[in-house]
C-alpha cells in the first residue's frame, strides 16, 4: 500500500506541475498582447505597416537577435554602431527614430515576439471597417477566456478528484496496516475546500468588479452612425486631404474643431457625385450612396447644385461627437501637435484607413502617463523646446541620447489637472 500511496503521490505531483506550467504559458501568452498594445499598438501592426513597419516576422529580418533586443532597448544606440538592418530601417522611415524602451528585458521582448509569431492581429475582411474588425478581435478575446475559464473549472475538478482518490488510498493503505481511520469528510462539508472555494471566488469577484469599475466612462471602440456618412479613407486616405484642413484648431488651438459646411462646401461645389472611388459600406456591412451623402451636405448648406447658388439658409451638421474628457483633464491640441510634434495617428489610429471614425485609444490617464513616458521630445530645431539649455547642453555632449516628455515635467499633476 505504501508504493500505492506513492504513485498517487507523484500522480498528484506531476498534475500540479503540468497546470502551473499551463497557467504559466497562458500568463506569458497574455503577458505579450498586453506589452504589444501597451508599447507597440500605437506605430505598429503585426500584418501591416502604420507609422512604423509590420512586425510581421521582424526576427527572420534581424540575423542578431541580441541587436534586436538592443534596437527595442535604444535604437540609437544600434543605429551609431552601423548595424545594417537599423540603418536600413531609420533611412527608410525618413531618419524617425524609433521609441526606446529601456525597461524592457528580454524576457518581455520575448513574450512580445511571441504574441507576434502567433499572428496575435488578424487581417481585416475586406469590406468591413477597422471598428468591426476590432469588436471581432474583441469578441475573440473573449471566446478565449471563457474557454480558459472552462480550462481553468475543469482543472480545479480534476485536482479535487485526485485529493479525494488520494483520501480514500490513505484510508484503505491504513486500514491495511491496522490502523482505523475516520471516514472522510465529503467535499462539499469539507471547511477546508469550502474555505478555498470562497477565497477564489473573492478574488475573481474583485477582479472583474475593478475592471468593470476602472472602464467606467472610457469608450474605446465608440463609433456612432453619423448623420453623413463622411469617409476618413475617401478624404484622408486616397486624396490625401490634410488632416489640418478641416481640423485647423489642432495646430493653434486647445481644441481640434469640427468643420463648418462652408469647409465641405470648398471641394463639394464642384464634386457632386461620387463616381471614381471605392465602394463605401458601413459598420454593419450595408452600401452607401455616395452621392446621396454628398447631397445631405447641399441641403445642410442650403446649396442648389443645378441653379450653382445657395437657395436657402443653411444649418449646421449636428454631428456625434466621439473623443471626450473628463471635465478635470486639460488637454491641448497644439501642444501635442505643433510643439510635441506628434501625428493624428498617436492617439487616433489608423484614421485614414477609416470609413466610420471610432474612439481608437481609451484616453484613459495611465495611456496618457505611459505615451509621456516613452515619447522623445523632438528638441532638434524647436523653438518651443530652447529654454531647456541642460537638456541641450547634455545632448550635445552626448551625456544623453534623448529627452522624454517625463524628464520635463510631462507626468506632474498639475500639467493636466488643476
Amino acid at each position: 500500500m505504501n508504493q500505492t500511496r506513492k504513485i498517487a503521490q507523484q500522480l498528484y505531483s506531476a498534475f500540479i506541475f503540468t497546470a502551473l506550467l499551463t497557467v504559466s504559458q497562458l500568463v506569458q501568452s497574455q503577458d505579450g498582447k498586453a506589452l504589444f498594445n501597451q508599447k507597440c499598438a500605437s506605430c505598429h501592426a503585426i500584418d501591416k505597416q502604420l507609422v512604423g513597419p509590420a512586425l510581421k516576422g521582424v526576427e527572420d529580418r534581424w540575423d542578431d537577435k541580441k541587436m534586436l533586443y538592443e534596437w527595442v532597448r535604444n535604437s540609437a544606440s544600434v543605429i551609431k554602431k552601423g548595424y545594417p538592418r537599423a540603418v536600413a530601417v531609420y533611412a527608410e522611415f525618413n531618419k524617425v527614430q524609433m521609441t526606446a524602451f529601456p525597461e524592457l528585458k528580454d524576457q518581455d521582448i520575448d513574450a512580445i515576439l511571441g504574441y507576434i509569431n502567433t499572428g496575435g492581429a488578424k487581417a481585416a475582411v475586406a469590406g468591413t471597417s477597422t471598428a468591426s474588425q476590432d469588436a471581432a478581435d474583441t469578441e475573440s478575446d473573449s471566446d478565449s477566456n471563457f474557454l480558459y475559464g472552462i480550462l481553468t473549472l475543469i482543472l480545479a475538478v480534476i485536482a479535487l478528484i485526485l485529493l479525494q482518490v488520494n483520501s480514500n488510498l490513505r484510508k484503505i493503505a491504513d486500514e491495511t496496516e491496522g490502523f482505523k481511520t475516520a471516514e472522510p469528510i465529503p467535499f462539499y462539508r469539507n471547511k477546508a475546500y469550502i474555505a478555498i472555494l470562497v477565497i477564489i471566488l473573492f478574488l475573481v469577484g474583485g477582479f472583474y468588479t475593478f475592471q468593470g469599475a476602472q472602464a467606467l466612462g472610457r469608450s474605446k471602440n465608440y463609433q456612432p452612425e453619423q448623420p453623413i456618412f463622411y469617409s476618413h479613407t475617401v478624404h484622408a486616405g486616397i486624396n490625401q486631404v490634410n488632416c489640418l484642413y478641416c481640423h485647423g484648431g489642432a495646430q493653434e488651438s486647445k481644441h481640434a474643431n469640427i468643420p463648418s459646411v462652408n469647409i465641405c462646401m470648398n471641394c463639394h461645389m464642384g464634386i457632386n457625385e461620387y463616381a471614381k472611388g471605392p465602394k463605401l459600406y458601413r459598420a454593419d456591412g450595408s452600401s452607401v450612396d455616395g452621392t446621396a451623402e454628398i447631397q445631405k451636405i447641399y441641403e445642410y448648406a442650403g446649396w442648389d447644385p443645378a441653379a450653382k447658388k445657395y437657395t436657402s439658409k443653411g444649418k449646421a451638421i449636428e454631428w456625434i461627437r466621439i473623443h471626450n474628457l473628463p471635465d478635470h483633464v486639460y488637454f491641448n491640441h497644439s501642444q501635442h501637435v505643433n510643439a510635441g510634434k506628434q501625428q493624428c495617428q498617436t492617439c487616433h489610429g489608423e484614421i485614414q484607413k477609416m470609413d466610420e471614425v471610432f474612439q481608437f485609444s481609451d484616453l484613459s490617464m495611465g495611456w496618457c502617463i505611459n505615451c509621456h513616458r516613452e515619447t522623445k521630445v523632438q528638441f532638434t530645431e524647436n523653438k518651443f523646446y530652447s529654454i531647456y539649455e541642460k537638456f541641450h547642453e547634455d545632448l550635445k555632449n552626448k551625456k544623453m541620447d534623448s529627452v522624454t516628455v517625463e524628464k520635463i515635467g510631462g507626468i506632474e499633476c498639475q500639467k493636466c489637472h488643476y
